[in-house]
């Protein structure tokens, strides 16, 4: 099982926990130091047998929060569709694409499915589009009541996020909820 581009360990480590042979790979050290994964490009590795794959792609160049940029960067764009049409492409029978909303909905396609983390127990937002290939949706595990204020504890009443500007803030930003890691080992590991 490939966990490609996750260098936190949430979603390998989920896996893991249920008995999987979970491995995650990034270009970037795992941050947990886990002897579990591959410090590498993900491209390098598609193609060595694996069950399943969960991807994370980078968001930088992708994510419609950033379109006020999008005029300025046509070729970073365009080499991050690339990287995703690759990784959706990738020969694995069964795959889950995450990113939030972006423009692989309307310059790939669009997603099956879209995720909360208040679907999983977690009482915040985040929306998550899920691409899949060979996998089912998941299952909401746990879903949270919408709070009495009409907001998740990590957004402002304009529905802006709270975490304010620092060097960890995307990586903060990208690392999975570990309820919706547990939903994807739990739901997915089996699935043959």
């Amino acid at each position: 099982m490939l966990v490609g581009c996750e260098f936190s360990g949430v979603v390998r480590r989920a896996f893991r926990e249920l008995g999987h042979d979970a491995w995650s790979c990034d270009i970037l050290p795992a941050s947990d130091d886990s002897p579990h994964h591959l410090h590498r490009d993900v491209r390098d590795v598609l193609s060595d047998g694996w069950d399943v794959a969960v991807f994370h792609p980078p968001c930088t160049h992708l994510a419609v929060s950033g379109a006020r940029y999008f005029a300025s960067k046509v070729r970073e764009q365009a080499e991050a569709l690339d990287f995703v049409r690759r990784l959706l492409d990738a020969p694995i029978p069964r795959i889950a694409l995450e990113n939030p909303v972006s423009v692989i909905s309307s310059r790939i396609r669009k997603p099956d499915q879209i995720v909360q983390p208040w679907q999983f127990g977690h009482p915040e937002s985040k929306t998550t589009c899920l691409w899949l290939k060979g996998l089912p949706p998941l299952r909401h595990t746990d879903v949270l009541p919408e709070p009495s204020c009409g907001y998740w504890s990590n957004q402002t009443p304009s529905g802006q996020n709270k975490l304010g500007p620092s060097p960890q803030r995307a990586a903060l930003r990208a690392t999975t909820y570990a309820g919706i890691a547990a939903a994807m080992a739990d739901q997915w590991g089996g699935v043959r």
